[in-house]
């Protein structure tokens, strides 16, 4: 008898467990399917990530690149290409020659490496571009030397 009462106080505490989990299942509405992804991606590691992305690349033919925001404008974009050119290729301009003639064109010739004839040529018609395609550090170089004897330069 005793058996028995145990037996029977174990199927009521089993009942009373089953009636409390399907109460719960129903109180609970069903979680739906984006939740259960993010669970799952929560409980991933950055390896695994990677290789969804590229999985989801592969499956559906597209990337996970940012995209490229374009300018409002036609003169925003000349304007940024314009400060990309700045940052990356200067030119040097000699505007004036100053008192010292010969000295420059002796400068000319060494910065530009043309004979005698063409660095004259380049120093009588000036405003001239001296060099072209160079790096700011270059520019600001050949900028000293011109300015040392007295000519007048620009860097652009």
């Amino acid at each position: 008898m005793v058996e028995k009462k145990e037996v029977s106080e174990k199927k009521e505490v089993a009942t009373k467990k089953v009636k409390k989990v399907t109460e719960e299942k129903q109180s609970k509405p069903e979680m739906s399917a984006s939740v259960e992804i993010l669970e799952k991606v929560e409980k991933m590691t950055v390896l695994e990530l990677a290789d969804l992305v590229k999985a989801l690349e592969e499956k559906f033919g597209v990337t996970a690149a940012m995209p490229v925001s374009m300018p409002a404008n036609a003169g925003g974009a000349a304007a940024l290409d314009e400060v990309k050119e700045e940052k990356t290729d200067f030119e040097v301009v000699l505007k004036e020659i100053g008192p010292n003639k010969i000295k420059v064109i002796k400068e000319i010739r060494t910065i530009t490496a043309l004979g005698l004839k063409e660095s004259k040529d380049l120093v009588d018609g000036a405003p001239n571009t001296v060099k072209e395609h160079i790096d700011k550090k270059e520019a600001e170089g050949i900028k000293e030397k011109l300015e040392a004897v007295g000519a007048v330069v620009e860097i652009k």
